[in-house]
């Protein structure tokens, strides 16, 4: 049998499917119990889920903070209690609004999202309080509101639109929910929206073509599985990097402080938004990722896979 690698399998997930189960899936296929997805997708979205296998599940955390993009479909004049499509109705602005809404108005409220900005997450979401979902919370007939939190569109522009319908491209930040996006948007034009559907295209550098269907992992053996596995340096490749000789090697084996071996943080820093910084080893594979503190001016150990 063909040992597994570590690393990152991209999974194209399918409609109608949680993320958990995705992972549950993989696990059972694979008979490894070190399989972790990095970042939710909600169950009838697409597109590319980040699975960490073996040791990848190790660089999970650097994965869920990356950027991300989407294309989304948006339904104006209708909220539902979900945001989405699966949601109960809860307001309807009726056709005679919508038959005033022009195109242009759309485009220019959609544009409005660019840039940073406070976003409310849903009451249906994997978010906790007091360590109970707010999904179950809310199932349950008391749905908790999060406070607003800190999100940033980097692009947003529609890319097609037969109202009530509007299709557009969102490339935005970590921790940013499309269903409240598409729920403030069409609070903006004064007409209500929900999500009607969401592909997820790009997460962390790695695109939608770089995926395979989770239908196809499942049929392939471990040789033509391992074929589909990202090195975990080059999942991590939106970190910057620096590599290794021996002597360095030799103190991230035994975990002792590297100090001047690495380059001055001001080289590399990225004005305050990433700590992390990857050490490549001489074949260019992850040997480790150090994040440096800025309070003591030195680097930890974040994780280590030099054997």
């Amino acid at each position: 049998m063909t040992p597994l690698t570590d690393g990152i399998i991209a999974v194209d997930k399918p409609a109608g499917i949680s993320s958990a189960r995705v992972v549950a899936r993989l696990k059972r296929r694979l008979g490894v119990k070190k399989v972790g997805h990095t970042g939710t997708l909600d169950p009838f979205a697409t597109g590319v889920l980040l699975c960490g296998i073996n040791k990848g599940t190790r660089i999970s955390r650097f994965l869920i903070g990356g950027e991300k993009s989407y294309v989304a479909g948006v339904h104006l004049g209708v909220d539902t209690d979900t945001l989405d499509a699966e949601g109960e109705i809860t307001a309807s602005a009726g056709n005679d609004f919508l038959n005033d809404l022009t195109e242009e108005q759309v485009a220019t409220a959609v544009a409005q999202f660019k840039g940073p900005q406070k976003q409310i997450p849903p009451v249906y979401s994997a978010l906790k309080h007091n360590g109970v979902p707010l999904y179950r919370l809310a199932r349950q007939g008391t749905p908790v509101e999060k406070p607003p939190r800190d999100i940033e569109i980097y692009d947003i522009h529609v890319t097609s639109m037969e109202l009530p319908l509007v299709e557009m491209d969102v490339r935005c930040s970590s921790g940013t929910y499309i269903r409240s996006l598409a729920r403030d948007i069409g609070s903006r034009l004064g007409c209500g929206a929900h999500l009607a559907s969401l592909c997820r295209t790009a997460c962390c550098g790695i695109s939608l073509k770089e995926t395979v269907p989770l239908s196809n992992l499942e049929q392939m053996d471990d040789s033509q599985f391992n074929g589909q596995i990202i090195p975990m340096a080059r999942a991590l490749s939106f970190l910057p990097a620096v590599s290794a000789d021996e002597s360095m090697l030799g103190k991230i084996r035994f975990g002792q402080p590297l100090g001047a071996l690495l380059p001055p943080a001001s080289f590399w820093l990225d004005a305050g938004q990433n700590t992390f910084l990857r050490i490549l080893d001489p074949r260019g594979s992850l040997a480790a990722v150090v994040e440096y503190d800025e309070t003591v001016q030195t680097y930890n150990y974040c994780c280590v896979f030099v054997d």
